[in-house]
């Protein structure tokens, strides 16, 4: 199909132009920016959520439920599934549609797996790409569900509005929660597996971390230095209460359908919270900023090491790097100097 058809079916809702505009961006077909471009106008109408969390966490699961509770509240939901891509084959595993296999005759909720393509934050700059498609298609929630790989999983902040970390029992000890650095992108905290043992005290590990960042945890104890009555510390953390959201930590059991509704809340909360205090607009500027810049560099890419002697120029320097008559940066100089000849030349 033409870009102008795949539009036309767009603006139609027609789910296979939708899946062949999926394909056609995925993959970086000729005409993809023009599709892009020509959507633009109708993106960020939805919502967009991500999941992130430790392997093992359950999200999939989650998921489901969650869009369960959305299509009970009548909203349209798309799910953009992110799996580990195969180093050794370029592969990825796209499970996840298995696991929701329940909603996939829903007409109004579209599920997309997709390889991580070796971000190891899970989230390609194609996976945001394709959920600005999905906006401008038109669905109400967009759930972004990453591969769950760590700390590393703090991409996931700038691909989506509100971000929800999902954690089990088992993620680990209080110094660990203390440490990750993952927790500093939450804006809900989920407990799921709640069921089994542990479960409180990992809720009560988040909400003392969460107090220690808001400068209220342990808030009877006098300071050991500043002004008396904790104004040192009320001073010292005005920016982050100033944000007026308080991230909650929430215990949920996803396969026992516990708690979800209660999550679902709590993200509409969020949602009201973005658009009230003006953060989603400041939040919306800064990914457009950041792909902008995405956008350039993968540009440059493509012209250095395809459009350009890039890759000649690399090879013929390989030999003498391995010999230790060259060094990398000494070939890449090389290669920037005769890309500024060419355009100094006016090539």
């Amino acid at each position: 199909m033409s870009t102008s058809d795949l539009l036309e079916g767009i603006e139609a809702r027609r789910i296979p132009a939708l899946a062949r505009a999926i394909s056609l961006i995925e993959n970086q077909r000729d005409g993809y920016e023009e599709l892009l471009s020509a959507i633009h106008p109708r993106v960020g109408r939805a919502h967009r959520i991500g999941l992130t969390g430790p392997p093992g966490g359950g999200k999939s699961t989650l998921a489901e439920r969650v869009i369960h509770v959305y299509r009970a509240r009548e909203h349209s939901v798309a799910v953009v599934a992110v799996d580990p891509t195969s180093p050794f084959s370029g592969g990825a595993l796209l499970g996840d549609r298995i696991r929701m296999e329940s909603l996939t005759l829903d007409p109004d909720v579209f599920i997309r797996s997709m390889a991580s393509r070796g971000e190891l934050g899970g989230v390609a700059m194609t996976t945001r790409e394709v959920c600005d498609l999905l906006d401008a298609y038109g669905f109400d929630r967009i759930i972004i569900e990453t591969v769950g790989v760590g700390q590393s999983e703090l991409t996931i902040a700038a691909a989506a509005d509100t971000s929800v970390l999902v954690l089990t029992p088992e993620s680990g000890d209080g110094v660990q929660v203390l440490k990750a650095g993952v927790m500093e992108i939450a804006d809900i905290f989920t407990i799921n597996k709640a069921d089994r043992p542990g479960a409180d005290r990992l809720r009560l590990e988040i909400e003392v971390m969460l107090g220690i960042r808001r400068g209220k945890a342990h808030g009877n104890i006098a300071p050991h230095h500043g002004l008396p009555g904790g104004k040192a510390r009320e001073s010292a953390t005005e920016g982050v209460a100033g944000a007026g959201w308080e991230p909650p930590a929430l215990a949920v059991s996803a396969t026992r359908n516990e708690g979800v509704e209660e999550l679902v809340d709590a993200i509409e909360r969020h949602a009201r919270h973005l658009h009230t205090s003006g953060e989603l607009d400041r939040r919306r500027h800064e990914r457009l900023a950041r792909h902008t810049r995405e956008v350039v560099d993968r540009s440059l890419r493509h012209f250095v090491w395809q459009e350009r002697n890039g890759e000649a120029a690399l090879a013929a320097g390989l030999e003498e790097m391995v010999g230790g008559t060259m060094t990398p940066y000494q070939v890449a100089r090389d290669i920037v100097a005769g890309l500024r000849q060419e355009t100094s030349n006016g090539r």
